[in-house]
C-alpha cells in the first residue's frame, strides 16, 4: 500500500500586477518551481497549521486588512544556490497575520522572515552570472495581498489551492 505525502501551508500569492516581472524571472532561471507554485511568501508552514480545524475557524474571525510588504533587493541563500527577494523591515502586519491564524495553536509563533523565493536550491543554482543579470532587474517595491490560500501539496507535485480567505480591504 502507497502512502500518499502530503503537505500544506498558509501562503500570500504576489498579485498578478506585482507578479508579472517575478514570474518572468522564475519561469527562465527556475522553471520547475515555477512550474510547482506561484510567486508567493509563505505565511504559516505545515507544522504550525496541522490542527486545520482551528487554524480555519481562526482564519473566519480574521479582522486582518489587506497587508503591504516592502521589499528589498535579491540576496543569495543556501550557500549562493538560492536567491530570494527579502521583504525590508519588521513586518508588523505580517506578524500579526500569523498570531491572528494561529492563536489558541502557538502562544509565541515564531518570527517569520517574509520573502519570495525567485530560485529555489533543491531544483535551481544561482551562478554569479545569473546573481549578475538578476540584481539588476526592477522588481516591485512594495506588495500587496488581499488574500491568504490553503494551499496542498502531494507527493512534491503541483501545489493546489484548497480554500481561500479574503482579508478586508482597506476603509
Amino acid at each position: 500500500m502507497n502512502t500518499i505525502n502530503i503537505r500544506r501551508q498558509l501562503t500570500l500569492f504576489v498579485e498578478p500586477e506585482d507578479a508579472e516581472i517575478i514570474e518572468q524571472v522564475r519561469q527562465e532561471f527556475n522553471p520547475l518551481q515555477f512550474e510547482l507554485i506561484k510567486a508567493h511568501i509563505t505565511l504559516c508552514r505545515e507544522d504550525e497549521i496541522q490542527d486545520l480545524e482551528k487554524v480555519i475557524s481562526n482564519l473566519l474571525l480574521l479582522t486582518s486588512t489587506e497587508i503591504s510588504i516592502e521589499v528589498g533587493k535579491v540576496i543569495r541563500f543556501d550557500n549562493g544556490k538560492g536567491l530570494l527577494i527579502p521583504a525590508k523591515g519588521i513586518n508588523i502586519e505580517f506578524q500579526e497575520l500569523r498570531r491572528q491564524v494561529l492563536h489558541g495553536l502557538i502562544d509565541n509563533p515564531r518570527v517569520q522572515e517574509p520573502h519570495i523565493t525567485l530560485m529555489h536550491p533543491r531544483n535551481s543554482t544561482c551562478t554569479n552570472k545569473i546573481f549578475k543579470i538578476i540584481k539588476n532587474i526592477n522588481f516591485p517595491k512594495k506588495l500587496k495581498f488581499k488574500k491568504i490560500s490553503l494551499i496542498e501539496q502531494k507527493d512534491g507535485r503541483c501545489w493546489n489551492i484548497k480554500k481561500e480567505f479574503e482579508l478586508k480591504t482597506f476603509t
